[in-house]
C-alpha cells in the first residue's frame, strides 16, 4: 500500500492501494458510500489460493456481522460485473477490529493516547519504521512518543511524522486498547437502546390508543350489538 496525496473517486483516506487493490477500491467505495459505509483497506492474499480481503465500517466506525453480510450482498453482483481480478478469489468483508488500521486524519485522532505502530514511504531520521504513543495530531502531522521513552529517560523524544509519508499504520493491542473499546461499545448499546425506547409523549399516545381500542363504541351498552332484522 503506498501514500496518495490525490484525491479520487471520492475517496478521503490518507493512506490507499495501488494496483489491482486500487482498481476493486474504485469499484467499490462509490457503491459502499450509497448503502452509508466506507472503505478502510483493500488487500488480496493467497490465503485459500486467493482471496480479495475488503475492510469497511460504518461512519461511525461501527460494524457488526449483520453490516457484513449486507455489504458482501452489495458488492458481489458489482466485482461480478466489472470483474477487476483474473483469476479466482474468495471475497471476505471484515470490520476493522480494535487493533484497526488507522487511514484518515480522525482515526489519528481517535487513537490518541493508544500504542500505534506507523511505516513510513521515506526515510524520517534514518528510520521507516516508528512504534510508539500518539501524543496529538494536527492538520499535516502525526506526534508520537517512542514506547521505549520512558524506560530509557528520554521522555521529551517525540517524533513528528507527516501524514503523506506514511504508508500504513495501525493500532496495537493492548489491555489499554481493549478496555477504552468495551467501553465505547457499552455506551453505544446504551445508546441504541435509548434510541429505540419511544419518547413519553409516544407512550400517551400509546396508551390512549389502547384506550380507545377497548372502550365501547358509540352510544352501544356494553355486551351488545347491532342485528340486522
Amino acid at each position: 500500500m503506498t501514500a496518495i496525496s490525490e484525491d479520487r473517486n471520492d475517496d478521503d483516506r490518507l493512506i490507499r492501494e495501488s494496483g489491482i487493490e486500487a482498481r476493486v477500491a474504485a469499484i467499490i467505495i462509490p457503491v459502499l458510500g450509497a448503502i452509508g459505509y466506507r472503505l478502510v483497506r483493500v488487500r488480496m492474499t493467497a490465503q485459500d489460493g486467493a482471496t480479495l480481503q475488503i475492510m469497511a465500517e460504518r461512519p461511525d466506525g461501527t460494524m457488526t456481522v449483520e453490516d457484513c453480510e449486507e455489504v458482501s450482498r452489495a458488492l458481489s453482483p458489482v466485482l461480478d460485473v466489472e470483474d477487476p481480478i483474473d483469476t479466482a478469489y474468495q471475497l471476505e468483508i471484515s470490520s476493522p477490529g480494535i487493533d484497526r488500521p488507522l487511514v484518515r486524519k480522525e482515526d489519528f485522532a481517535a487513537g490518541e493516547g493508544h500504542l500505534v505502530k506507523i511505516e513510513t514511504s521515506i526515510l524520517l531520521d534514518g528510520r521507516k519504521r516508528f512504534r510508539g504513543f500518539i501524543v496529538e495530531n494536527d492538520e499535516e502531522t502525526v506526534t508520537i512518543e517512542p514506547e521505549t521513552a520512558e524506560e530509557e529517560g528520554d521522555e521529551d523524544v517525540l517524533f513528528g511524522i507527516p501524514f503523506e509519508a506514511i504508508a500504513e499504520a495501525r493500532l496495537v493491542l493492548t489491555d489499554d486498547l481493549v478496555r477504552d473499546a468495551l467501553k465505547q461499545e457499552k455506551e453505544e448499546r446504551r445508546e441504541r437502546k435509548r434510541n429505540r425506547r419511544p419518547s413519553a409523549s409516544e407512550r400517551a399516545a400509546q396508551r390512549s390508543a389502547k384506550q380507545d381500542a377497548t372502550e365501547p363504541a358509540g352510544d352501544e351498552e356494553p355486551g351488545t350489538h347491532a342485528e340486522g332484522e
